[in-house]
């Protein structure tokens, strides 16, 4: 089963995708996918009524596909998260989690432009595992308890303007501009996610694979960030969690550095959730 939010920006409608591929109507559960949706057991409600046999079949032939999760209240990412990355970078690996965050209003449908900022010559690309909470999580006190949080998991390409990122070292600059975390298409549930610490991760420029790697790369797990996190912050339903990129992004090659130019096609994908496709245009 498979969540998604399908319409135009700002209209889109729920739905929920089965394993066939058929596509259901979701709007006499719920008006949207949200955090209320979330914290009301949304999830099981879904699979339940899917199971049932309760839901229409929807012709959704020709929609958009948006985000899978109506507006997050927040965006939290996670920074030199993978070991090849920090060492492509030249960055020491972090004893905790780098922690920063996102203008919630850029994220945006998978396939929807990636928006070049006015000036920018160092906009760059981030296929990364995103994980929205599905329970409100405050000072947990156990890493073994925190999946418990994760309502499910999904494909985030976390664009970032390098500039603008290290020239002050204020990060969310760089990670906050227009159109700047791609999102989907679908929020695969946590329960259907066998292992978060065992997924591929693979993106390509205009065909060129330029990231390929595993999750099992990660300096800190998911549940170890989840918990982290509800330490320093209350995570909300619906709130979204960037778990770090792999290696090979812009930032991490030989000069000149292959930034993203107008025109450029960024494809990105994870195992099991899905694939991305965006084009990169001149804000």
């Amino acid at each position: 089963m498979q969540l998604v939010r399908l319409g135009e920006p700002g209209s889109e409608r729920p739905f929920v995708r089965a394993d066939d591929g058929t596509t259901y109507e979701l709007g006499g559960l719920t008006a949207d996918i949200d955090g209320g949706f979330l914290a009301a057991d949304g999830v099981a409600r879904a699979a339940a009524a899917l199971a049932a046999g309760e839901l229409p079949e929807a012709d959704v032939e020709g929609l958009r596909v948006g985000p899978p999760v109506a507006q997050p209240g927040k965006v939290v990412c996670i920074g030199m998260n993978y070991r090849r990355h920090a060492e492509e970078t030249g960055a020491t690996p972090p004893t905790e989690p780098v922690v920063f965050l996102k203008a919630p209003d850029v994220v945006v449908g998978p396939a929807d432009d990636v928006l070049i900022p006015r000036g920018s010559a160092a906009t760059d690309w981030e296929v990364e595992l995103g994980v929205v909470i599905g329970r409100t999580a405050r000072y947990l006190e156990s890493v073994e308890e925190a999946l418990e949080y994760v309502a499910g998991d999904v494909v985030s390409n976390d664009v970032s303007e390098r500039e603008l990122q290290f020239r002050t070292g204020q990060w969310d600059k760089g990670k906050s501009c227009e159109n700047f975390n791609p999102l989907g298409p679908a929020l695969v549930p946590a329960a259907e996610v066998p292992d978060p610490q065992d997924l591929g991760l693979r993106l390509w420029v205009n065909g060129e694979k330029r990231q390929d790697s595993s999750t099992k790369d990660m300096i800190f797990t998911v549940a170890e960030i989840v918990h982290h996190l509800s330490r320093v912050m209350v995570l909300r339903p619906g709130d979204l969690i960037n778990t770090g990129t792999p290696e090979g992004v812009a930032l991490g090659q030989p000069d000149p550095k292959p930034y993203l130019r107008d025109g450029d096609v960024i494809e990105l994908e994870i195992d099991g959730l899905g694939r991305q496709r965006q084009t990169a245009r001149q804000a």
